[in-house]
């Protein structure tokens, strides 16, 4: 917010399923608007980290609580790329892991978490002039969004490029499992409780299967674009 209240841009809301391609789509289009990306799946994936490693069971909602009051989670940008720190340590690799995946899931099915972290993404969102990228941010988030999109793939093809970005760091895993991995997250997110994967109903869907990066980021920023003029022009 400006001294007066007034958002300094637009809120940008991206949703879409596990390995649509949302960080990597979402940082380039923060670059080019020059708007800040808050990944908020890597916010989820910093708490299922932190439960592990303390031991802690993914339903059990007393010990998140209390992880969670100890929990700082940021973003620092190094050298061009967003790091994601989790008490000042950098996490960002390893919150990349297929079992760290699976685990998030269910992470972030939990109420107890869900709340947590809606206020920290809130409050970093609400000035304007941001890019949220998640599950529920067009829904439940930030529902009254300026821009929303629903990014999607097929989950053939969101299974072969996690699949190629866990080979290129020496995982072992099979394409075929890879698939398997993703349809999974797909149940487990779209059946979850708390703030299911869903697209909003004024979201503008963008099919990433079979269209290059390019194409997908020239289109999202033309929309974007489009708005930023209309708003301009109602004195907003």
């Amino acid at each position: 917010m400006t001294a007066g209240g007034e958002k300094t841009g637009l809120i940008i809301a991206i949703d879409g399923p596990s390995g649509a391609g949302k960080s990597t789509i979402t940082k380039a289009l923060a670059d080019r608007l020059g708007y800040l990306h808050i990944d908020t799946g890597a916010m989820f994936r910093a708490v299922a980290l932190s439960a592990q490693r303390a031991g802690i069971d993914g339903g059990d909602d007393a010990g998140l609580a209390r992880l969670c009051t100890s929990l700082e989670i940021a973003f620092a940008r190094t050298n061009g790329c967003c790091r994601v720190l989790a008490n000042g340590e950098d996490v960002t690799d390893a919150i990349r892991t297929p079992e760290i995946s699976l685990l998030t899931s269910a992470i972030s099915a939990r109420k107890v978490v869900r709340d947590f972290l809606l206020e920290v993404q809130r409050r970093m969102g609400r000035q304007g002039g941001v890019i949220l990228e998640g599950r529920d941010i067009g829904t439940v988030v930030f529902p009254d969004a300026d821009v929303k999109f629903f990014l999607s793939a097929s989950v053939e093809e969101r299974g072969r490029r996690r699949w190629l970005e866990l080979a290129a760091r020496g995982e072992r895993i099979t394409l075929e499992e890879t698939i398997a991995a993703v349809a999974r997250r797909d149940e487990q997110d779209s059946g979850r409780e708390h703030a299911p994967l869903r697209r909003a109903g004024d979201a503008v869907d963008v099919d990433s299967t079979g269209l290059s990066f390019e194409e997908v980021l020239a289109r999202m920023e033309s929309i974007v674009r489009e708005k930023e003029r209309l708003l301009v022009g109602t004195g907003r």
